[in-house]
């Protein structure tokens, strides 16, 4: 029964009742304490039942059932839908399967499952004797193991080198265990994919223009990924539909000229609603049919593009164009798009769940862009942003669209004004802001602003030293400042080490939590302190961090879990923990170090790795900074690349489990990637055959 204060107090007879409304209801509130507490007996018995099934029980229950069946403990991580690793409650998943997987004990399928529970990885595991060219044995003929690759099979011609390749090679003896030989009888892999393909919906492309449109809302080639499909089952194992693989162009065109192109994309199909690209002209609701689309190599042809099409809309996944015919019916005016890219985590803006934002208390005023007002600056308006004394309140941007226009803001004194995008109607998005001119911010006494979800390039925010002006605390949440302020068209920056982030003031609180900005400036007096992101001033020898005046000492600066691409000048740094400061000096550079700070006496370095001659704080456990010590191998440098800002695995391992939880320093180490790889490894000695060895390797 329910044990509510309203069903206990019809539960005592009228007479009780009627005397106890006559003296104000002492009964009725005793009842109320006594239904709160047989409430929370109720809700403690519940989870009783619930903590005899591993998926329903506490996270403190996981490890005493894991104990039942025996099994065996390792680094518990659990994932987020990025990957994104957190101690405790990690082991459930593996749990749950523990019994299913020592059935099928030393069988592909189970190591393939295993990496992905352990590891929070897509992953595919081969046996690589199945992949041997070796002479047939005619009592067992195996007509489709031949030893030369059949040159008319395409998409075998396209996997070679892959995980999934199925061409016949020769032995190799090398061990498998250092990732240098693969090809043995006793050698099995696992691949895995540290890069996952992130959704976004419905972005307007960038026109060239009259025929020619770009993907991607800053203007740049990249590559279109592939959704990977889920498996329910560890009875097969993964194909290539099942990890975040580029989209090629030969594949696409296959299956936009499918006769009967799947209903659901079950079978992995890439465009169409719901899957992992879809074209939508002039605003439709439905995305262009198969049949009116074309793939084509759009690669550069002098001044324009190769193989512009004469009668269908041409795509070309691996650069993320798109191009039209000469004289479109109906003329195309607008282009959306829904596709995927590639990323290592859910850092920089995305479509991808915010974090809470304690900047929007019950009552305040909420503007909602297109909703409410047409533009990002009309709504700032409606909070009165745009009036001396400033304004008050929540401007929530719906959908991914781009805005364009100059913003400024000004936040009245003790007020709080926060530009977000939307995430609360089931799904999260990422709006762009293309500023033509600096994004100006000012506040009274006490006032803070707060940008969150959103991309933000061509011009810098500001905060300037405007008569006035008292900002106290500037907030940046799960968004981008692109580095360089823009892209050209080949994805280089467009404005090298320009700052995106100015703070000409002093007095200010900065704070960055798992985003992505380009070069900033603080001026002394104020702080900056970043979490889990990156600070990129687009090459090891530009400025990342300093005064305005991008030379002088900026004001406090403090890291956890950050990468920064430049050179930095800072007053003091109160606290840098776990952190890549990848900087060097140009020839004849006027900086003495790379790295400085003014005040020496205070504050720590910790579990970071710094560029050599670097004058920091007491350090603690830093990795050497010595003439010829290894440096950091970083797969890209490059901003809006996939393996943007990842440690090549080719990193000296003490630079790898450099971090006070002996995992990777820098923007990924909340991934825990090196942890998980340990999982990995851990797992599969455990489960493998005896006689057969394993190797990891990492697909990018």
């Amino acid at each position: 029964m329910s044990f509510d204060a309203q069903t206990l107090y019809k539960l005592l007879p009228a007479i009780h009742r009627i005397r106890d409304e006559g003296e104000g209801g002492p009964l009725r509130a005793l009842l109320a304490v006594l239904a709160e507490q047989l409430g929370v007996l109720e809700e403690d018995i519940e989870q009783l039942y619930d903590d005899q099934f591993i998926e329903t029980c506490a996270p403190w229950v996981v490890p005493y059932i894991g104990d039942l069946v025996g099994y065996r403990p390792l680094h518990d991580i659990a994932f987020s839908g990025d990957g994104a690793a957190t101690a405790g409650g990690g082991a459930r998943a593996e749990v749950a399967h523990t019994i299913a997987l020592r059935r099928r004990k030393g069988t592909a399928a189970v190591l393939e499952q295993l990496a992905r529970d352990v590891g929070g990885w897509n992953a595919h595991a081969v046996e690589f004797f199945q992949r041997l060219g070796v002479t047939q044995y005619m009592n067992h003929v195996r007509p489709g193991r031949h030893q030369a690759p059949d040159l008319r099979d395409w998409r075998a011609i396209a996997q070679i080198g892959s995980a999934f390749e199925s061409a016949s090679r020769t032995v190799d003896v090398r061990r498998i265990g250092r990732g240098r030989g693969r090809h043995n009888i006793q050698n099995v892999g696992v691949f895995l994919w540290p890069v996952d393909a992130h959704r976004l919906t419905r972005v307007p492309a960038t026109q060239v223009d009259d025929r020619r449109w770009r993907v991607s809302a800053l203007g740049q080639d990249m590559r279109l990924y592939h959704r990977p499909l889920a498996e329910d089952s560890i009875s097969h194992l993964a194909g290539p539909h099942n990890v975040p693989l580029p989209i090629a162009r030969r594949a696409l065109d296959a299956e936009l000229q499918a006769p009967s192109p799947a209903s659901a994309g079950e079978d992995g199909s890439d465009y169409g609603e719901g899957r992992s690209l879809a074209v939508y002209v002039n605003g439709a609701l439905t995305p262009v049919a198969p049949a009116d689309l074309c793939v084509c190599d759009l690669s550069d042809d002098g001044a324009g593009w190769a193989h512009l099409p004469d009668t269908k809309i041409a795509i070309d996944p691996v650069l993320g164009r798109i191009a039209l015919p000469a004289a479109p019916v109906p003329p195309v005016t607008a282009i959306d798009v829904t596709f995927h890219h590639g990323f290592a985590a859910e850092i920089g803006g995305g479509e991808y769940e915010r974090a809470p934002s304690d900047l929007g208390p019950a009552g305040s005023t909420v503007v909602r862009v297109p909703a409410d007002q047409p533009d990002v600056q009309a709504a700032l308006d409606a909070l009165g942003a745009s009036t001396v004394e400033g304004g008050d309140g929540v401007v929530v941007i719906t959908g991914n669209g781009r805005y364009g226009g100059a913003l400024s803001v000004r936040v009245r004194a003790g007020g709080r004004i926060e530009l977000r995008s939307d995430d609360g109607t089931g799904r999260a998005w990422r709006p762009s802001l293309a500023l033509p001119s600096v994004l100006v911010v000012e506040g009274g006494e006490d006032s803070a602003f707060s940008l969150q979800g959103v991309l933000v390039a061509g011009a810098a925010l500001t905060v300037p030293a405007s008569a006035g002006n008292r900002l106290a605390r500037l907030d940046i949440g799960e968004a981008t400042l692109v580095p360089g302020l823009a892209l050209q068209p080949d994805g280089a920056p467009a404005s090298g080490d320009a700052p995106c982030l100015v703070v000409e003031i002093a007095d200010t609180r900065v704070t960055l939590t798992r985003s992505i900005v380009g070069a900033v400036r603080i001026a002394e007096g104020s702080t900056f302190s970043a979490r889990d992101s990156v600070v990129d001033a687009t090459a090891p020898t530009g400025v990342a961090f300093a005064a305005p005046d991008g030379s002088s000492a900026g004001g406090a600066f403090s890291l956890d879990g950050v990468t920064v691409i430049g050179k930095v000048h800072a007053r003091e740094m109160p606290l840098v923990s776990n952190a890549l400061l990848l900087a060097r000096l140009a020839p004849a550079d006027a900086w003495a170090v790379p790295v400085l700070a003014e005040r020496r006496q205070t504050g720590c370095v910790r579990f970071s790795w710094l560029p050599p001659l670097s004058r920091v704080p007491r350090r603690h456990r830093c990795l050497p900074d010595a003439d010829g010590f290894p440096a950091p191998r970083m797969l890209s440098l490059r901003y809006a690349t996939p393996t943007y800002c990842l440690l090549s695995a080719a990193t000296d391992v003490t630079i790898r489990k450099g971090a006070d939880d002996e995992g990777e320093p820098g923007a990924f180490h909340h991934l825990r990637a090196r942890q998980r790889e340990t999982n990995v490894r851990v797992r599969l000695e455990e489960y493998l055959r005896a006689g057969l060895e394993s190797g990891v390797f990492f697909e990018i």
